[in-house]
């Protein structure tokens, strides 16, 4: 969700009575911008100017068969000073991204007010959780995040093995679903991620990992099995490849965290991202990372994104097993939405 500083934690309730929720347009843009660009100047800058366009859906909705989602403004009298977007990854889980407040307007009950039109329209559309991300450095967004009612979910962390064609590994890894959802079921990774893996669609969105998931990544992308010697050791699966430019966002390799691929310089760079990475021991993550840079060297990719639970475990093992590690964690927070009607 990436939340930029603000809450009325004082009372809890809207203190801006002009204050309109209503869906964002095109026409907000400039508004938006006004009020974004000086955001996270020292992490690259905000995202949000450059994608808006494509990020926001249209003035009819969302087509059929795209993800629904609906992004809100808050307007102050004819100037948004304020925006969110929720997302409906599942028919129960809900995704929300993108809040951002107009500096000069923090602390009034604007997000309070945004968060509710989302929370609303989620509840509509039946679903029961809404999760959110923030960077570990976000502290302010945090405190937003709790200010909200959203609880703590998990942590993770993202590494980034090299695209590598000839990598290697000691151990055999297969592309069969079965063996991979049999790993995930029992393995420690699930328990410490609450089940959650990077959702197939929707950057930087996380949602329940189901076995219909690990089939089709099987026939779309790849999913991968680490066979042990005592049996299956490790899975992971490649989510999505896209490309974005070079420069720009929040995390160390540029993205933001926060929903969407920023969008800087000219050079593109084209990513592969594996939805999450579960193994048991450091023979099998160097058999795993081994597999993951291989198929990323297929698809021509130039760099690679991993998710993995933020545990001192599973981060030395990686490290262990010679990949880059990111720099900073992110935290996963829910929203209860049968308990914040």
């Amino acid at each position: 969700m990436g939340s930029d500083h603000d809450a009325d934690r004082s009372s809890g309730s809207p203190s801006t009575p002009d204050l309109e929720i209503r869906r964002a347009t095109h026409d907000d843009y400039d508004d938006v911008r006004s009020f974004t660009e000086g955001i996270w100047t020292d992490r690259g800058g905000d995202y949000l100017p450059d994608v808006y366009h494509d990020w926001i859906e249209g003035e009819g909705g969302v087509e059929a068969g795209e993800t629904p989602k609906k992004t809100f403004v808050a307007d102050l009298e004819g100037t948004v000073v304020g925006i969110v977007q929720a997302v409906l990854l599942s028919s129960d889980e809900a995704w929300l991204q993108g809040m951002r407040v107009d500096p000069a307007h923090r602390r009034k009950g604007v997000s309070w007010r945004l968060n509710e039109a989302c929370f609303e329209w989620c509840r509509e559309r039946e679903a029961t959780l809404a999760r959110l991300m923030v960077f570990s450095w976000n502290a302010a967004g945090l405190g937003v995040s709790r200010a909200i009612g959203a609880e703590p979910i998990t942590e993770v962390r993202w590494v980034h093995p090299d695209p590598d064609s000839d990598a290697e590994g000691p151990l055999p890894v297969s592309s069969d679903p079965t063996a991979a959802w049999r790993h995930w079921t029992h393995s420690e990774a699930r328990d410490e991620l609450r089940g959650l893996g990077l959702d197939l669609e929707q950057s930087w969105a996380l949602r329940e990992v189901t076995r219909a998931d690990l089939e089709r990544q099987a026939d779309e992308a790849a999913v991968f099995a680490v066979e042990g010697d005592d049996g299956l050791s490790g899975m992971a699966y490649r989510s999505r490849v896209y490309e974005r430019s070079s420069g720009g966002g929040d995390d160390e390799h540029g993205d933001d965290g926060d929903g969407q691929d920023d969008a800087g310089s000219a050079e593109p760079t084209t990513w592969a991202e594996y939805g999450v990475a579960a193994w048991d021991d450091v023979d099998a993550a160097r058999s795993l990372f081994a597999a993951i840079s291989r198929d990323a060297a297929v698809v021509g990719a130039d760099e690679t994104r991993v998710m993995i639970p933020e545990t001192v475990g599973y981060v030395s093992d990686a490290s262990y097993a010679g990949v880059e590690i990111g720099d900073e964690p992110a935290f996963v927070l829910g929203v209860d939405l049968a308990g914040t009607q």
